[in-house]
């Protein structure tokens, strides 16, 4: 193992300690003490507790757990699996050491569950940009990104945890429970979505000009960024036009924007957002990208 290589090892587990205790904290907080819907195995776990306090959530979901990281060895490989046994085991461990330790009081169910959802997506994005899981539904979703490979993770955790909130609001016996924890669910898988995939803010600009090679040398030299040349033809006047493609960073819009209007103050521009830019000058892939 090389020195950049284990670096690389410890900071990527740091940020998976990081993400396990907010996790944890974020569920004692919100969740337990005002018995908001939450998916998962951790359903079952608070079912659990709910009909025998002396059974600790944290326990349950590591012995759940087991039967379902034997099945995700042989598709996720090594590495996927023991960041995720890792994950799994703090934050079972935290959420139960966590309990012992302070008795979170009830809030506003509405509260609890807009920034129980906030904070979750916010520890769950941060563990899943690492490659690993909480195991449960976390792991069944990440095996479902193997054949559906273009749905967000958040989606399908959303889809997988629907039905465990079902479960809980029958144990709770109150759909109130189910209602709040939906929507709790629904602002984690956006926010765990935007970690995974908005965080990566870029764009993608399309030029008309009359002076597309000035332009295009212009962003080499100004910005440091390439671009292509797309072969158009006007509708109008049916004359042939070299369209400018470029990929650039939002902070680099506005410098774009003053550069073209300088070279060609009639240029027609498009601007896109662009996710998950991949090559030269961007993110590079990987081969447990999400």
């Amino acid at each position: 193992m090389t020195k950049h290589t284990l670096s690389r090892m410890v900071r990527d587990y740091t940020w998976i300690a990081l993400g396990s205790v907010l996790y944890s904290l974020s569920f004692d907080w919100f969740y337990v003490p005002n018995q908001i819907g939450f998916g998962g195995l951790t359903a079952l776990g608070m079912i659990l507790n709910h009909l025998s306090p002396a059974i600790p959530i944290g326990t349950v979901v590591l012995v759940l757990n087991i039967p379902i990281f034997i099945l995700g060895w042989k598709f996720l490989g090594g590495h996927t699996l023991v960041s995720s046994l890792f994950a799994m085991a703090a934050t079972s461990v935290l959420v139960d050491l966590i309990a012992a330790i302070y008795t979170f009081p009830p809030m506003d169910p509405m509260l609890a569950a807009v920034f129980g959802g906030v904070s979750l997506g916010a520890s769950l994005g941060m563990i899943f940009s690492k490659g690993a899981t909480t195991g449960g539904t976390d792991l069944i979703a990440r095996l479902l990104k193997l054949p559906f490979a273009w749905l967000p993770i958040g989606k399908l955790l959303l889809a997988v945890d629907l039905a465990m909130l079902l479960a809980v609001s029958i144990a709770f016996r109150s759909m109130e429970s189910a209602m709040y924890g939906i929507i709790s669910l629904y602002i984690s898988t956006l926010v765990m979505d935007m970690v995974l995939y908005g965080l990566d803010q870029s764009k993608v600009a399309y030029i008309v000009t009359t002076r597309p090679q000035e332009i295009a040398a212009e962003i080499d030299r100004q910005m440091d960024r390439g671009a292509t040349f797309l072969h158009g033809e006007g509708s109008f006047s049916r004359e042939e036009k070299l369209v400018l493609m470029c990929a650039f960073k939002q902070k680099q819009i506005v410098p774009l924007k003053a550069l073209v209007h300088d070279l060609d103050p009639e240029a027609f521009l498009i601007v896109c957002d662009a996710h998950e830019v991949l090559g030269q000058g961007f993110r590079r892939y990987q081969k447990n990208d999400i």
